[in-house]
């Protein structure tokens, strides 16, 4: 393992008034007053409510999920007194909640291969101030993007990962990784990760793939996209489980193509398509606007 480092920038920039606003998230059965049960704890400790979204999936007897972001001064004081507030209310509702600071960005670890139009596009966005994460440190098989990811002042560590064992270089990404961040992303990193990782890493990690799988998988998909006529390039982020590529799925997005269209054509916007929706979904889970619920989610967006 290699390790070039520039002065770390691991606080993303605040945005939005985030610095004294916190995060609500809330699932559990349906049920009558749940909302207004929420809104008059809140509001009881001072708190003022600037977005609230919610979804039943079936009013009688469903399951409930609530996302809503308030805001009030001396938050981080006020917290606790909340959190006991709302252990009261979850134990009458059957409820689980998590409460979070938003003026304390998440810390996410990038991984990376060959590949960079992910990655950079990423870094491109924090640097900008649109993604309110704190990037802790990009991860990759491959040393060819050390220098780029050194200009945006980011810690990036080579760690190899040939042949079929992967255990020396999984055990190297755990011991770089604990503790250190909140979640992981996978921008075209071109490695197939164990259960073991997924199992030990104790945080979430969002993946990225061209929407062709599984009709195009291995090697080459746009070329054998081109082969096939494709009139659809797409792209989807989802989260990773040990069932390969069929985590629940944070977002997708697709652009038109032609029979004018050449495999590079494909491949270059494909890319376009990756980026954006690759973005959104880092967006949308740094801001705790998706609930995993089983091999789905809710996104409030």
């Amino acid at each position: 393992m290699t390790v070039t480092q520039a002065a770390p920038t691991a606080t993303a920039k605040k945005s939005g008034g985030a610095g004294h606003q916190a995060s609500l998230i809330v699932q559990g059965a349906d049920a009558t007053g749940i909302v207004a049960a929420i809104t008059s704890r809140l509001s009881e400790r001072g708190a003022n409510i600037v977005s609230l979204d919610q979804y039943s999936d079936d009013p009688q007897g469903g399951a409930f999920f609530q996302r809503a972001v308030f805001g009030m001064d001396g938050l981080r004081a006020a917290l606790p007194g909340i959190r006991a507030s709302l252990d009261e209310l979850a134990q009458k509702y059957a409820l689980t909640y998590t409460l979070r600071d938003l003026s304390v960005p998440k810390r996410v670890a990038i991984f990376a291969s060959k590949s960079d139009h992910c990655l950079l596009d990423l870094l491109w966005r924090h640097r900008r101030g649109q993604l309110p994460v704190g990037i802790a440190m990009v991860i990759s098989n491959h040393p060819d993007t050390a220098e780029e990811v050194r200009g945006f002042g980011i810690p990036f560590f080579h760690v190899p990962s040939m042949g079929a064992d992967k255990s020396a270089a999984e055990a190297e990404h755990l011991r770089l990784l604990k503790g250190n961040v909140d979640f992981v992303v996978l921008a075209r990193y071109m490695q197939i990760l164990s259960g073991d990782f997924i199992e030990n890493v104790g945080v979430p990690i969002i993946n990225i793939h061209h929407s062709f799988l599984p009709a195009f998988i291995g090697a080459g998909p746009y070329a054998k996209a081109k082969e096939r006529g494709v009139k659809l390039v797409g792209a989807t982020a989802h989260y990773v489980t040990e069932d390969l590529d069929e985590g629940p799925i944070i977002e997708q997005d697709v652009v038109r193509v032609t029979h004018a269209d050449t495999a590079a054509d494909l491949a270059r916007r494909g890319a376009d398509v990756e980026r954006a929706v690759l973005s959104r979904a880092v967006l949308w889970h740094a801001e705790d606007r998706v609930i995993r619920d089983g091999k789905h989610t809710i996104v409030f967006t």
